[in-house]
C-alpha cells in the first residue's frame, strides 16, 4: 500500500487526504491547527498537530517513510517554502505543492518539487472551458488548450470512415470513442473501418483549435 503524507488540511487537503484514504491508500495528515486535525482524525490512518517547518518535530514524525508528501498549505508563502525545503532535506524522494502564484511556482521547482499546481487557477481555467464549450467532457489543464470533448459528427462527416477523415492527421484530434444511439452502445477506439451516422456521438481527445475546427466543418 502506498504511504502518503498530506501537508496542510484547509479544504482542498482535507478533501484530497479522505479521498485517497477512502481508495485504500494509507495516510498521514499533518496540520499545526488541533482543530482542523480533530475534524478528520477519523478519516485518515494518521492525523499529527505539528509544524512542518520544524525538522526534528517532522523526523519525529516517520514522515521520512512515506512514498509521497503533498504539500497544501494554503496563504502562508514562507510556511510552504520552508516545508518544502525540509521535505527534500529530509530525503523524500516525490514532492507534490500547492502554488499560490507563478512565483511560488517557480521557487517550490528549484527546490525539487516534482510536480506544483494551481488548484483555483485549474479549476477557474476548467470553468471557463466549460462555459465556453458546453459540449466538453473534461479540460486538461496539465496539457494546456486541450481537452475532451463529445460532439455530434458534423454533416460532411456523415457516411464516412474513420479512416478517411483521418482526423488525427487533418485537425490533430483523436477519436477515443464513438457512442452509437442506434443500436444503443459504446464503441471504444474504433478501428479505420467505423463510418460515422448522424445519431452517432463522437468522443474526441485534442487542441481546443482542432476541436473548433472540426465543429465548424
Amino acid at each position: 500500500m502506498k504511504k502518503i503524507a498530506v501537508i496542510g488540511i484547509g479544504n482542498f487537503g482535507y478533501y484530497l487526504a479522505t479521498r485517497l484514504y477512502s481508495k485504500g491508500y494509507d495516510v498521514m495528515v499533518v496540520d499545526k491547527n488541533p482543530d482542523r486535525i480533530q475534524k478528520i482524525k477519523d478519516s485518515v490512518s494518521q492525523a499529527l498537530v505539528a509544524d512542518s517547518t520544524d525538522r526534528k518535530t517532522m523526523e519525529a514524525t516517520g514522515i521520512g517513510e512515506m512514498d509521497l508528501v503533498v504539500i497544501c498549505i494554503g496563504s502562508d508563502l514562507s510556511a510552504s517554502i520552508l516545508t518544502t525545503l525540509e521535505m527534500k532535506e529530509l530525503g523524500i524522494e516525490r514532492v507534490i505543492a500547492k502554488a499560490l502564484s507563478e512565483p511560488h511556482g517557480r521557487i517550490l521547482s528549484k527546490l525539487g518539487v516534482q510536480e506544483v499546481f494551481f488548484p483555483e487557477k485549474d479549476l477557474a481555467v476548467s470553468m471557463a472551458e466549460r462555459l465556453h464549450n458546453p459540449n466538453m467532457l473534461d479540460y486538461l489543464p496539465f496539457l494546456e488548450d486541450y481537452g475532451i470533448v463529445q460532439l455530434a459528427p458534423p454533416p460532411k462527416f456523415i457516411g464516412k470512415s474513420l479512416r478517411e477523415l483521418n482526423m488525427i492527421n487533418s485537425y490533430g484530434v483523436q477519436v477515443v470513442a464513438v457512442k452509437e444511439m442506434v443500436p444503443d452502445r459504446l464503441n471504444m477506439i474504433p478501428t479505420g473501418n467505423f463510418v460515422l451516422k448522424d445519431s452517432d456521438l463522437m468522443i474526441l481527445i485534442g487542441p481546443n483549435k482542432g476541436i473548433e475546427k472540426i465543429k465548424q466543418e
